[in-house]
């Protein structure tokens, strides 16, 4: 069964907001994982202006289940992943000022980066995983980095899917497929939803993990966080 990994950045935002410490991020991610979930995703930015990087260590000190760190690997983020030595971690290309992720890597460009970058990873034992786009060409220079998975950005299937264009998914498919033939895991995170999850995971094999946060924080104020995670495991396990 796909494994769904929530990210918690949002629950940062809002504690960050008064100043203090409420919502505790870290009590909310051991809720999260009682409540099911089976990885925390963080994605900590220079500015800190959500997750800050004391957050990180602190989180790794009580995540029973799968640690996801994502984040452009700058020499701050560097030190503190090779310290922390999560589960895994996820290369995003974010530009400083970045509201949020909107690009995945050029891993022709940045080839011999990457490779150094994730040697150093591994050699620490970090699953490593590459954030995305689906073009083949890019995917089949990602297999030659040392990756262990790449994370597909799904912003377009998300956009396309809400205006009733399912052909949206074709891409992210035919992605899937050619990642799996090179010795690729797949994960995949954007802009998913409660509406669309199903759809995605039914037609995206071989799919390991998504990380979801923006839209599953937003669903649970409706919903509550307990009932929206077991609703996302339920549509991941029904595909």
């Amino acid at each position: 069964m796909t494994k769904l990994s929530v990210n918690v950045n949002k629950i940062a935002t809002l504690r960050n907001s008064r100043g203090g410490d409420f919502p505790n991020v870290v009590k909310v991610a051991c809720d999260i994982e009682s409540f099911g979930a089976e990885g925390i995703t963080i994605h900590p930015r220079p500015d800190e202006r959500h997750i800050r990087y004391q957050d990180a260590y602190d989180l790794k000190k009580v995540v029973t289940t799968e640690f996801n760190i994502e984040g452009n690997p700058i020499p701050k983020f560097m030190e503190m992943v090779l310290a922390i030595r999560p589960t895994q971690v996820t290369l995003v290309p974010d530009a400083v000022d970045a509201v949020t992720s909107n690009a995945g890597w050029d891993t022709i460009t940045h080839q011999s980066f990457l490779k150094e970058i994730i040697a150093e990873f591994k050699l620490k034992g970090i699953r490593t995983s590459i954030f995305i786009d689906t073009n083949s060409k890019l995917i089949e220079a990602a297999a030659t980095t040392g990756a262990d998975r790449i994370e597909l950005y799904t912003e377009e299937y998300a956009t396309q899917f809400a205006l009733g264009n399912k052909k949206a998914i074709e891409p992210f498919t035919k992605s899937a497929i050619l990642a799996t033939q090179l010795g690729l895991g797949i994960n995949a995170g954007h802009d998913l939803s409660l509406d669309n999850i199903q759809f995605f995971a039914e037609n995206v094999p071989n799919l390991l993990e998504v990380s979801i946060g923006h839209a599953l924080i937003s669903e649970s104020l409706y919903l509550g966080l307990e009932n929206v995670v077991n609703m996302y495991k339920y549509r991941l396990s029904s595909k």
